[in-house]
């Protein structure tokens, strides 16, 4: 949220066409800039937030005079992330006017006025910068010089004046006309097609509210405690929820904006908007009405308040007004009601496929993957009378019994995009794997340490494991992983490490807090504070350092990832004693080797691993550039560099997936029965459409042939025309497909056939770990 209005305007000074250089007004419907002041319950909420971190974070203490003045920066640098906008005389003024009181004021009055002033500045420079830009673009520009464009400026200082923060923003026009440029379109073109774009950030400007101010400036409070501490608003409070118990109160349909239209992209199946069979992908809502109200347009309004006004309570009915996408007439507009309903998400649950991998014995051997997207779960739903829990810990369950039934002899937990999610989730879950013990130990900002157990001795798959990490893997997942590894029940496969996320944050609704006089007919937001931190059961925590597998392959992650440690302000690693009994297993030594070496052997000799080097080293070389040139010649070379190799791995790419491995998908129930409803209500709306279609082609051919057979010569033209774009596009999309081809899962597979090779019984793969062996291991881990 912080840096989300900063980059929208970071990325936006596109080029304009000469006839819309005078239209600098945001989107129909905008007219005036909001006002902006403190409310009340927005002053306790700062109050809150201040007494919270002083008191309830992990890290708790007295807010320092110093660290307020440092506040103030940081709110400019998350305000102007790419230092293009303030200057530095203005952060300099900013702290000697307000460094002073900033902490009396916040800690006992919960004034902002601090965070209005500087954001009121930033807003007004940022409209003033738009208006210059459209000035520099009304002349012809010239890209034959050597000059360079520096991407990220986030390290940088502010312009010291405004001369100088002219001749970045230049540089930084110019970079993005080339973008256009070298995507084929004339200056012209590029101006016309990034007009757009100023439009929608003026719109976000136009619309940036108080409540965002607040979430701005009190996130960039809290961060200075640590990276994961943030102050939510209501409305982001709510979409926290959303996406931990994938369940919301609505219609059903994937939104998104498209020159300042809202347009339907895709129907939940089973939700009250697909079950209307009277909106279909391609819609566009220009007007909402609540239930006895009037209707509100909501063209050029942003998504986020589109969507507030589309939720609601279950039962109550919404009605919107939509173009629908076969519209012959933009005037075309049709109301459809809806009665909004509880709406799941099951594109984000977990999902499984059984592989079928060659082991060293000429055999095949049967390997399952989970893919774990996130620990979600907490809600409870009915569905034709059948009571359901959502869990991921339910749903990977129930994929186990699956593929158990179909003979996998191994399974892998895919945690790789994996951030994290409720811990109570990871302690279930590793509790499928093993019979009972210590799971997680959390400490106290006191020093106290609880331990998490999973005390149900059932274990629903004893057979052998591997977990599969990156370093986006996070949290929960390094919870699940790391506890596995302790008990020596999976080999630990990735990255160097995974994220290093070992710190646990509680959401802390402020309506419980602040006075209710206050609140009138609003709702308060939330803390999210840091007040704990993981240790695994062998007492090492995962924070900084994340979990270190036992057998590491290089992917995309291992480049691309940014860790805990690279962070501001992330909190230190450290050890404790266990507190809970608990005895740590290690791979058996001569195990472990024997599976790196035949890994070694592969990665040295199998043309996919030299197509992944090639691939890694040029990701590290983007990753590296820290300039480009604006020189249109030197950039049509490194493009078409550029260009030939992609397409090369394209190729390569292709012909390597050739060798994919056969595979079986393994679905939920709810999964499926879902697709069986979409099924059935696609082909209700397909015979409906057809229908209707088959009427009004009849009644159109009449028409036709009676008033002049030439019409009937041109349509003919016009389908044909059209059916060889659409051939064309179809050979184009095609030609660009590039087939799946996972090097790191496929590596996994197999060393999960060489271990299963060498003892299906995985009680014989692991030994306790010998003291020797742990001592190297914290002090590897100190360093």
């Amino acid at each position: 949220m912080t840096k989300r209005l900063a980059h929208l305007l970071a990325f936006a000074c596109l080029a304009l066409t000469p006839s819309l250089f005078a239209v600098l007004a945001p989107d129909e419907g905008t007219t005036e800039l909001p006002e902006l002041r403190s409310t009340p319950l927005m002053q306790n909420e700062a109050r809150l937030i201040v007494e919270m971190l002083e008191t309830m974070h992990f890290e708790s203490s007295e807010i320092s005079d110093e660290t307020f003045v440092e506040l103030i920066t940081h709110y400019m640098e998350d305000l102007d992330y790419n230092k293009l906008y303030f200057l530095s005389t203005q952060e300099k003024g900013f702290q000697e006017k307000y460094g002073p009181t900033l902490g009396f004021k916040l800690r006992y009055q919960g004034e902002m006025e601090a965070a209005f002033e500087i954001y009121t500045l930033y807003r007004d420079r940022a409209i003033a910068r738009i208006e210059w830009v459209l000035k520099q673009l009304e002349k012809d520009w010239s890209f034959d010089t050597d000059e360079y464009f520096v991407y990220d400026r986030s390290e940088s200082e502010w312009p010291a004046t405004e001369e100088e923060a002219d001749e970045l923003w230049r540089l930084r026009i110019k970079y993005e006309l080339l973008q256009e440029i070298l995507n084929d379109k004339t200056q012209e073109e590029a101006k016309e097609r990034i007009a757009k774009r100023y439009k929608r950030v003026l719109r976000n400007i136009y619309e940036f509210g108080s409540k965002n101010v607040q979430e701005v400036f009190l996130t960039s409070l809290t961060k200075m405690f640590d990276p994961h501490s943030s102050f939510l608003s209501s409305d982001t409070l709510e979409d926290f929820h959303i996406q931990m118990r994938l369940k919301l109160i609505g219609i059903g349909a994937m939104l998104s904006e498209e020159d300042g239209y809202c347009v339907i992209r895709e129907l939940v199946p089973g939700a009250p908007a697909m079950r209307s069979k009277k909106l279909q992908p391609n819609d566009r809502i220009v007007a909402v009405a609540q239930e006895g109200e009037e209707p509100v347009d909501i063209i050029g309004m942003g998504l986020r308040k589109i969507v507030d006004q589309i939720r609601g309570e279950k039962g109550t009915k919404v009605t919107l007004t939509i173009i629908p996408s076969d519209a012959t007439d933009e005037s075309i507009r049709e109301d459809v009601v809806i009665v909004r309903d509880e709406v799941h998400i099951n594109s984000s649950r977990a999902g499984g496929k059984i592989y079928d991998i060659p082991d060293p014995k000429g055999g095949t051997e049967k390997i399952g993957v989970i893919e774990i997207p996130s620990f979600y779960g907490g809600d409870e739903y009915f569905e034709n009378g059948q009571r359901y829990i959502t869990s991921v810990t339910n749903d990977v369950e129930e994929l186990l019994v699956k593929m158990m039934d179909e003979g996998v002899q191994g399974v892998v937990l895919d945690l790789r995009h994996n951030g994290g999610g409720l811990l109570d989730e990871a302690i279930r879950m590793t509790g499928l794997f093993i019979r009972r013990g210590p799971v997680v130990q959390v400490r106290e900002k006191s020093g106290y340490v609880m331990p998490h157990m999973d005390r149900d001795p059932k274990v629903v798959y004893d057979g052998p494991l591997a977990v599969l990490t990156s370093r986006y893997s996070a949290s929960a997942s390094e919870i699940l992983a790391g506890a596995l590894q302790n008990y020596g029940r999976s080999i630990t496969i990735g990255n160097s490490s995974t994220h290093g996320k070992g710190t646990v944050q509680q959401v802390f609704s402020l309506d419980d807090y602040v006075l209710r006089k206050d609140l009138a007919n609003d709702k308060a937001g939330a803390a999210k504070l840091t007040i704990r931190k993981f240790y695994l059961p062998n007492g090492f925590s995962t924070q900084r350092k994340g979990v270190v597998p036992d057998i590491q392959l290089e992917s995309v992650e291992e480049v691309t990832a940014v860790g805990e440690a690279d962070l501001p302000n992330a909190l230190a690693w450290d050890y404790i004693k266990p507190v809970a009994r608990f005895v740590e297993m290690t791979l058996k030594t001569n195990l472990l080797e024997s599976i790196i070496n035949a890994s070694k052997e592969r990665i040295d000799s199998m043309e996919e691993f030299a197509f992944q080097r090639r691939r890694l080293d040029w990701f590290r070389k983007l990753e590296d550039r820290k300039e480009i040139s604006l020189n249109l010649e030197q950039r049509k070379i490194m493009m078409k560099q550029e260009e030939t190799f992609l397409d090369e791995m394209k190729d390569e790419q292709r012909l390597l997936a050739e060798k994919n491995y056969t595979f079986k998908e393994i679905k939920l129930d709810s999964v499926l029965r879902e697709e069986a409803q979409r099924a059935e209500e696609e082909a209700e709306w397909e015979a409906s459409t057809q229908s209707e279609a088959e009427d009004a082609v009849a009644e159109e051919t009449d028409v036709a042939v009676s008033e002049d057979q030439e019409v009937k010569g041109s349509v003919d033209e016009v389908i044909a025309d059209a059916m060889d774009e659409a051939s064309e596009a179809k050979e184009e999309e095609e030609e660009e497909d590039v087939p799946d081809f996972d090097i790191q899962l496929r590596e996994t597979l197999r060393i999960m056939a060489d271990v299963i090779d060498i003892s299906p019984d995985p009680a014989e793969w692991t030994q306790p770990a010998l003291p020797i062996a742990a001592k190297s291991r914290f002090e590897r881990l100190l360093n």
